[in-house]
């Protein structure tokens, strides 16, 4: 538990995603002016295989029982603090607790990413001992962009349709498989993808060769969000280097004008070698994010 001056602390539980999902919102429509996470990729987050709520999350309440911050921890972390509730050490408290439960975990090293203009988190975390390990970008574009290339030769390309969820799932993950610590299940994988509400088949082009499935775009519509947003993007390694990706991506953009949204936006980060290919379709970078890591002797 963390121990602070006017504050109690206990783990996480499934009813308490809408509380966390407040606060998550609250931090981000400080930093970047909107909010950005959905309630669903915070359940998610709590339905990872092995990850133990009672061990492995903690929430931090103030004395009139408003939720002040959380963390969990699974060889990555994630730490929020309300920013009503900052500067009183509640987040090096509990970065002192993610690494005590890394430990005890026997993790060799533990992660997290944090937003580049959030200057006082990148100080507490180099404080601490992280270092910078990778560079993470959003990357945007401005819709209606240009018009979708033919396929190459051999390859067709349609929008998703049920019955595609397990052969998606597999390209996506031998794709993801060459920089991912671990290779997702299908049943957590769904919950980041084709399972959530606002899973958007009508703009998740897939590409097939042979008849069978060669690459991928998966996008997410949000309701409020004035920006579509791709969540996956994958090619079979057999096949890259032709041109899919990019016919893929540009029928996702076409999707997303279609549906009246003004950008289209998604996440890679270096270690995928991919934002030369974003940056020749026509995205540029909104923002970036550094993930720090820490080793555990």
């Amino acid at each position: 538990m963390i121990t602070l001056d006017g504050y109690t602390s206990r783990p996480a539980g499934s009813a308490d995603v809408p509380a966390i999902h407040a606060l998550v919102v609250d931090c981000e429509r400080v930093l970047h002016g909107r909010a950005e996470t959905d309630a669903e990729a915070i359940a998610a987050d709590l339905a990872r295989p092995g990850l133990d709520p009672a061990l492995d999350t903690m929430l931090v309440f103030a004395d009139d029982g408003s939720l002040a911050a959380r963390a969990w921890v699974d060889r990555r972390s994630e730490v929020d603090v309300h920013p009503g509730h900052r500067g009183r050490g509640i987040g090096s408290s509990l970065l002192a607790w993610v690494e005590a439960g890394a430990r005890r975990s026997g993790t060799a090293r533990v992660a997290q990413t944090v937003p580049d203009a959030d200057h006082a988190a990148v100080a507490l975390m180099r404080a601490a001992g992280f270092e910078p390990v990778v560079t993470a970008w959003l990357l945007e574009i401005a819709l209606p962009a240009e018009a979708a290339p033919p396929p190459p030769d051999g390859v067709t390309i349609r929008m998703f349709r049920t019955g595609d969820e397990h052969d998606a799932h597999r390209v996506s993950e031998d794709a993801f498989d060459e920089w991912q610590e671990r290779r997702k299940g299908y049943e957590e994988w769904a919950a980041l993808t084709v399972g959530r509400s606002t899973f958007a088949p009508d703009t998740s082009p897939v590409a097939f060769a042979g008849g069978e499935m060669v690459g991928a775009v998966l996008s997410l519509d949000e309701p409020d969000s004035p920006d579509g947003y791709i969540e996956r993007v994958a090619v079979r390694r057999d096949h890259r280097g032709r041109g899919i990706a990019r016919s893929l991506l540009r029928q996702a953009f076409a999707g997303f004008a279609e549906r009246g949204r003004g950008t289209c936006t998604l996440w890679t980060h270096s270690d995928t070698g991919a934002l030369s290919l974003y940056e020749r379709v026509g995205m540029s970078v909104r923002r970036g994010s550094t993930v720090y890591r820490k080793e555990l002797p």
